[in-house]
């Protein structure tokens, strides 16, 4: 879980900045994206055989 301690002196709106910037770096809205909706084994597979896919083409791409 993400925390952050207002400083004395602190604006509410630095430790917003800083709390998001941690949510961010723990991946906790990305995991919340990827969990909204049941996915079956199969749509499972074929997601994952797509982004294979992307991943040589720019690994192909990249030493061009």
């Amino acid at each position: 879980m993400a925390q952050v301690v207002l400083g004395e002196n602190e604006h509410l709106e630095s430790a917003l900045r800083r709390f998001k910037r941690k949510v961010s770096q723990a991946g906790i809205f990305a995991d919340m994206k990827k969990n909204r909706h049941f996915e079956t084994p199969a749509e499972k597979r074929k997601r994952k055989e797509i982004a294979k896919h992307r991943q040589r083409r720019r690994l192909r791409n990249r030493g061009s």
